[in-house]
């Protein structure tokens, strides 16, 4: 009674060590074999090639590809993501660090890439050899009860004249001779057939079609790495670069002549054609009857002049928007357009520091255009100008200037300007499109008694203290170009256009199997029963059931009401 719990389990008596490592049963341990080096890379292959992995790994790519979207991409513009770094001095480091402004040349997208390609091959190679197989094989062996089939049918042929008769005034007239002639109804109807004991009492033909299912399955998936390949292909090899060209300039294809190019990673020089571009005219056709849409841009139309090579008869093209022209193994597209005021700026010392086309950036339907002008030629002192130009400038009751309509019927400059080093000598890249004035002295601004720069079409500014001047000199329009070479686009249509006739095939063919057997009466009569079964789901297997029997019918019975008596037939839904 005295005794605690800790010695009454004391007290129970221990189990006997077991040193032979039996188990409590008295059966030995299963000794497992040790899976080794060879082992473990088999299994690693078979887990890798597996359609399971291979759905994983296709999920996993497009999962890997919303950063794309998401984060601005340096192969697509690199300003843009040098401007989101800056902005974002936190996250934007780390974010490169892990490739994410380069998603789709980064090794973990590419790993994922790989694996997939590597995958589908692994999967694809050895349902092809089954395929093969199961193509010389023969239909499976007459089963001993076709009732048991999903759709079952027995017809009797009628003895004497209540068969039906061919051209050759012939009837089967025993049982082989109807299985033979099921076989060829069944050819017919695409089915591969096997005709079995002719000679016996139980003839029988195994038939069987719909193995373009399982091909529109390997169609599919071969297909799919060709995708890839040919995609990789494209990455290698090919090449994307944007130029703008103003009105009455020419783009030579050469490297010195984008604004910015995209090269594949095997791309060499040699690749680019010697052709030719001439902006000759572009015309924009804006609404200008409608009270909703008053002002929006209805068709854009470049006419160049192209030349595909520096001997070549110059040819005159039309290039619109999702019109492109094709040149030099090459898709020229037109992507953006603009205004681009002709300006003149002279130095403090009387010369022409600068004279051309300025492109402008509109940021609105209006074209209310972003416009930066650097001089690093004027003298005594650099020049700089920044502001926004207007194509119908208009001046609201506060006094401030606005765009009132894209068509240049009051064009109008609105600029700053300033001196100093615009940081141009320093072999330090700088973008076209921006001016850092941290640096820069203000000759002109609102804040300054000199104000802004106003300036319409043929106008002249004097620069304060002595700077030099700056001159409106006309209008042109501008086209952005995007210009893109892959040399593996028709082999990405072809792949892709395969890929879905496989998917097709494989979801809308259906493979079944079917068996006929006939036997003969005593009184001369034909018993003749089918059997239908589908591999998989088929809701048309009843109406192939329903479709067999009329044919068979119509083979094999004389038509009329005089034969309705003879007839006895019965479906699955009768048995």
């Amino acid at each position: 009674m005295k005794n605690t719990d800790e010695e009454q389990l004391s007290e129970r008596p221990k189990k006997p060590d077991n040193p032979s490592g039996s188990t409590t049963t008295g059966k030995p341990d299963v000794a497992l074999p040790a899976l080794g080096v060879w082992g473990t890379l088999r299994w690693a292959w078979t887990q890798l090639t597996s359609m399971r992995t291979a759905l994983f790994l296709l999920l996993l790519l497009a999962i890997a590809a919303v950063p794309g979207s998401l984060f601005p991409q340096r192969p697509a513009n690199p300003a843009v993501v040098t401007q989101y770094i800056k902005d974002n001095p936190g996250a934007g480091p780390w974010l490169d660090r892990f490739q994410l402004f380069d998603v789709y040349s980064s090794v973990w997208f590419s790993a994922i890439y790989l694996l997939l390609f590597i995958s589908l091959i692994g999967c694809v190679v050895p349902r092809t050899k089954v395929y093969y197989r199961a193509l010389r094989s023969q239909p499976p062996r007459t089963p001993r009860r076709l009732s048991r089939m999903p759709e079952y049918g027995t017809l009797t042929l009628p003895a004497g004249e209540g068969r039906k008769h061919d051209d050759a005034g012939t009837s089967p007239d025993s049982a082989a001779a109807a299985v033979a002639h099921a076989a060829t109804l069944l050819k017919k109807r695409g089915y591969r057939v096997e005709t079995r004991d002719l000679d016996g009492d139980q003839p029988s033909v195994g038939a069987e079609r719909g193995y373009l299912k399982e091909l529109g399955n390997l169609v599919f998936h071969t297909a799919l790495i060709g995708v890839l390949i040919s995609v990789a292909v494209g990455g290698l090899f090919g090449y994307r670069g944007q130029k703008i060209l103003v009105e009455g300039d020419t783009f030579v294809n050469t490297l010195i002549g984008y604004d910015t190019f995209n090269p594949g990673t095997n791309f060499s020089e040699d690749q680019l054609d010697p052709y030719s571009l001439t902006l000759e005219n572009f015309d924009v056709v804006f609404d200008r009857e409608s009270t909703t849409h008053y002002g929006q841009p209805l068709d854009f139309t470049a006419t160049m002049t192209t030349k595909t090579g520096p001997d070549a008869e110059p040819q005159q093209e039309i290039l619109k928007v999702n019109h492109p022209i094709n040149i030099g193994g090459t898709r020229v597209y037109l992507v953006g357009n603009g205004y681009a005021p002709v300006i003149t700026v002279k130095d403090g010392n009387g010369d022409i520091a600068f004279e051309g086309p300025v492109v402008s950036v509109p940021n609105d339907s209006a074209y209310t255009s972003l416009m930066v002008l650097k001089v690093p030629d004027a003298r005594p002192e650099q020049l700089g100008f920044v502001g926004f130009f207007l194509p119908t400038a208009r001046i609201d009751e506060s006094g401030v200037a606005f765009a009132s309509d894209p068509d240049p019927f009051n064009p109008q400059l609105n600029l700053n300007s300033y001196y100093g080093g615009l940081g141009l000598d320093d072999g330090e890249p700088k973008n076209v499109f921006t001016l850092d004035t941290d640096s820069l002295t203000p000759l002109n601004n609102r804040s300054l008694d000199a104000g802004g720069i106003v300036l319409g079409a043929y106008q002249t500014y004097e620069l304060p203290d002595g700077k030099g001047s700056i001159t409106f000199d006309g209008l042109k329009r501008y086209v952005a170009l995007d210009v893109t070479y892959d040399p593996a686009k028709l082999a990405v249509l072809i792949f892709s256009s395969l890929a879905l006739a496989g998917l097709m095939g494989s979801l809308f063919i259906s493979r079944r199997r079917l068996w006929v057997r006939a036997s003969e009466h005593d009184d001369g009569r034909i018993m003749v029963e089918y059997g239908l079964l589908a591999r998989g789901e088929d809701n048309r297997l009843t109406t192939e059931a329903a479709a067999l029997k009329r044919l068979f019918e119509k083979t094999w019975l004389t038509t009329g009401p005089a034969d309705a008596d003879n007839r006895e037939t019965t479906t699955g839904k009768d048995r």
